[in-house]
């Protein structure tokens, strides 16, 4: 490996774990603003409109932890393909998707999915303590149902995203050689 080489592979490491963090500290600090957003809602705020804020809040830190996810799992099969080749030891990326195979569901949900899922339930709550009519449930339910549909889709995505990214980047590697 040169020296270029050895510091681009640092960088990307570098990069998956200040990404891994962040994309921890984003979902706590969301959910928290998100939460007292609701309780605010639930107290203050007549209006069953009123849980689109704190809905709004919950989605862009759903859409963050997801943004930072998708960048550290492809930055991952991107040193997977160009940094760990297959006729040598295998390395972390290699020993981290042989892991995922051999034990499918054996680990945490890095979207965090089913609390975006639960939080987004709990922010439709305060809609029936304002006394919301028919016309605010027709207008509020589905914005909230397409909200855990979003979140779902995700998760499924990101579910497939390792293989995906690998197949890519090996096609990459491949017509880079050709």
């Amino acid at each position: 490996m040169t020296e270029r080489e050895l510091e681009e592979y640092r960088a990307l490491r570098a990069t998956i774990r200040e990404r891994g963090t962040a994309r921890v500290w984003t979902a706590l600090v969301g959910v928290g603003i998100w939460a007292a957003l609701t309780v605010a809602t639930a107290a203050l705020a007549a209006l069953p409109v009123a849980t689109l804020l704190p809905l709004l809040v919950l989605a862009l830190t759903f859409e963050i932890v997801y943004a930072l996810h998708t960048g550290v799992e492809r930055i991952g099969r991107y040193l997977q393909v160009f940094f760990e080749p297959d006729d040598e030891a295998r390395a972390w990326e290699h020993a981290a998707m042989a892991y995922g195979r051999a034990y499918p569901g054996g680990g945490s949900d890095p979207l965090f999915a089913m609390y975006f899922c639960t939080a987004t339930v709990f922010n439709f709550i305060p809609t029936t303590f304002a006394g919301a009519v028919a016309v605010e449930y027709a207008f509020l339910t589905p914005i909230h149902a397409l909200f855990i549909v979003r979140v779902l889709v995700a998760h499924r995505r990101a579910r497939r995203q390792r293989a995906l990214d690998l197949e890519r980047f090996q096609q990459l590697k491949a017509s880079r050689s050709t």
